[in-house]
């Protein structure tokens, strides 16, 4: 196998690094392809050639393309919340507001709303980390009627003697009876 102009066996580590970083200036490659190229001459020379690969370490990085994120305008949001109703305009709402996402929005529990303090805990959020925001002012009044009307549909579900919300696996080996709690009932439960 050739390298250029010399066998691919006695190419230098110049050579490597100049592959390398030719891919990422003169050829404008992106960064997964020259990433690529790397790892298989990593593979290439050591399991190949038994060859130190840590040997090329110094060569110009291809830029990772950055993308902004597509942010809806002030009016759009309007409009958007003028077409829900409900508890969709609410859950919709809280997210805006708040800046939590979809899946925090839909694991929150009762007892993760302080509406006196105005804030919200997120749990368990992107990557697995807990953290403090915001309720929004503007849906406060429509946030607690929302409780009172998840309030009354927990009462039922007792009276029904239906099991609790699920709770995680350890609570609910160390309080197995925690999941009939009012605080640990889900915001926004599930249809049934």
């Amino acid at each position: 196998m050739q390298c250029r102009h010399c066998e691919i066996e006695d190419a230098a580590t110049e050579h490597v690094c100049d592959f390398l970083t030719d891919l990422a200036t003169r050829q404008r490659v992106s960064a997964s392809t020259q990433k690529q190229a790397v790892n298989a001459l990593v593979f290439l020379l050591y399991e190949g050639l038994e060859r130190d690969p840590s040997e090329f370490g110094n060569f110009a990085c291809a830029r990772k393309s950055v993308r902004l994120p597509v942010v809806l305008s002030r009016d759009e949001c309007q409009k958007l919340f003028a077409a829900l109703e409900g508890v969709s305009r609410l859950m919709a709402e809280l997210m805006y507001g708040s800046g939590i996402r979809l899946m925090e929005l839909l694991r929150l529990r009762i007892k993760d709303v302080d509406i006196e303090r105005r804030q919200l805990l997120v749990r368990a959020g992107k990557g697995d980390k807990d953290r403090i925001t915001v309720l929004p002012v503007a849906i406060l009044d429509r946030l607690r009627a929302h409780r009172e009307w998840v309030r009354a549909l927990y009462e039922k579900d007792r009276q029904a003697g239906l099991p609790g919300g699920w709770l995680p696996e350890a609570i609910d080996r160390k309080y197995p009876k925690d999941g009939e709690a009012w605080e640990w009932h889900w915001l926004f439960p599930p249809a049934s």
